[in-house]
């Protein structure tokens, strides 16, 4: 038998323009797309650690991440 000790997941996530609307307004919804996607982390209780967070000169965002795996505890993977 098997069990999983602990587990986690790196991504890298970039928050990217959409196509045909002004660059103001893209700015504005990456930004809150990004917040959103923090509190979604907060609020479900997802373990989580943020490596690097970079504004691409163009204004798009790129998030590099370590996060909790599904509910398996995360081990020493965060620290």
């Amino acid at each position: 038998m098997k069990r999983i000790k602990s587990a986690c997941i790196c991504q890298t996530i970039h928050f990217m323009f959409k196509d045909g609307v002004s660059e103001e307004i893209n700015k504005r919804q990456v930004n809150a797309e990004v917040e959103n996607y923090k509190n979604y982390l907060k609020k479900n209780r997802v373990q989580h650690k943020i490596v690097e967070e970079a504004v691409q000169n163009d204004g798009s965002v790129i998030i590099k991440i370590i996060k909790q795996y599904n509910t398996s505890p995360v081990g020493d993977y965060l620290n």
